[in-house]
């Protein structure tokens, strides 16, 4: 029986480009047959897809990617028509309809737009449309992108619930070391928490060797967190992913997903929203949000960055410097600053008419270190 209702597939421009330039349509062909085998099974399916620049790059017989923003902007400008005109050739060869859509950081960040971007996700899938998700390259800007499209890929399956994120790359998984380098080295079959083996994925002997597979364990830390078991493996072994809805997975790195997940609104402060200011706050706040599970006090707060308004998302660090959670805080920094330190009672007599106790409650507060 098939269990596997619904997976987001990510592939990368190393996948899918030509050593010449350009994009592999063979790669492009084998994705739109594995998918459209899969909804045969009854499993819905979201491709997020890189490519665009390397597509605008053959276009426009370019030998070196561009270095500057406004250059990968117009190459991926151009490039964006032509890779999701291939997309819709090859799915429509098996009868099947896809739509694009492009997405920014910007369209995520409020609570509305977040929805909306869902609400449309679902309703493609209720028409029994492919949505093929890429980021706004065009238009975007630094501050306000993903950085890569694994991170885009674990938030799109954490928005729409997904049974599975496969992260289809140009390596087999995650090794003990850089398989290149060290012929001992081991494919690592299933990790259970992802913080213990980031160290694999960081500097010159990293897993991969061009840095790549540290956005990919991110990413896979981002997706089991909202309850989304993550696969990583080898973009040449596209056809074997129509096995998984029978239990049986190539080979490829297995990530499980957490017990205690993210859920709606939490999963988006985590994730999607950017913070407007962050909070200062001792050891003894830092105890009640990680261990006690209390909401965040005004007494507890040692110093602020940053200029907000009441209800706007902001980060809660400790006094390391580390963030541990993000919430909906209802105090401005002006009255976070005034507050700061301080009781109840004093609260009241400083800020007439204010109603919280709390600077952020529990039920507007995510933790989001690492454990």
């Amino acid at each position: 029986m098939n269990t596997l209702k619904r997976a987001v597939l990510k592939i990368g421009s190393n996948s899918l480009s030509l050593p010449q330039g350009g994009i592999d349509e063979t790669v492009i062909d084998q994705l739109a047959a594995v998918i459209a085998e899969l909804r045969k099974q009854g499993t819905d399916c979201i491709l997020v897809t890189s490519g665009a620049v390397a597509a605008g790059m053959a276009k426009m017989k370019l030998k070196e990617r561009p270095k500057d923003i406004v250059g990968k902007q117009a190459t991926a400008a151009v490039g964006q028509g032509i890779l999701i005109e291939r997309y819709s050739y090859y799915f429509e060869k098996h009868s099947m309809s896809c739509a694009q859509i492009l997405l920014s950081r910007i369209d995520l960040v409020e609570a509305e737009h977040y929805r909306n971007a869902r609400n449309t996700l679902e309703k493609l899938l209720n028409f029994g449309i492919v949505p093929v998700i890429n980021e706004n390259d065009t238009v975007v800007f630094e501050e306000l992108c993903f950085g890569d499209n694994d991170r885009l890929s674990a938030l799109v399956a954490g928005m729409v619930n997904a049974d599975l994120l496969v992260l289809l790359t140009d390596v087999d998984g995650l090794f003990t070391a850089n398989p290149v380098d060290h012929s001992d080295a081991v494919l690592i079959p299933q990790v259970q928490n992802v913080a213990e083996v980031k160290g694999l994925a960081e500097g010159s002997g990293s897993a991969v060797g061009t840095g790549g597979m540290i956005t990919k364990l991110k990413a896979a830390e981002m997706a089991t967190r909202f309850g989304t078991p993550t696969f990583l493996m080898n973009a040449t072994r596209i056809a074997q992913i129509k096995d998984i809805t029978e239990g049986n997975y190539p080979v490829g790195t297995y990530f499980p997903p957490l017990k205690h997940k993210l859920n709606g609104k939490k999963r988006w402060m985590a994730y999607a929203a950017l913070s407007m200011g962050t909070v200062i706050i001792d050891a003894g706040a830092e105890k009640a949000l990680l261990h006690d599970g209390k909401s965040l006090l005004a007494s507890g707060v040692t110093g602020i960055e940053g200029f907000w308004e009441r209800k706007d998302l902001i980060k809660v660090v400790n006094n390391r410097g580390e963030e541990i959670a993000r919430g909906i805080v209802e105090f401005s920094s002006e009255e976070t600053e005034k507050v700061k330190g301080l009781h109840s009672e004093e609260i009241r007599r400083l800020i007439p008419g204010i109603r919280a106790e709390e600077l952020v409650h529990r039920d507007n507060l995510t933790i989001t270190q690492e454990y």
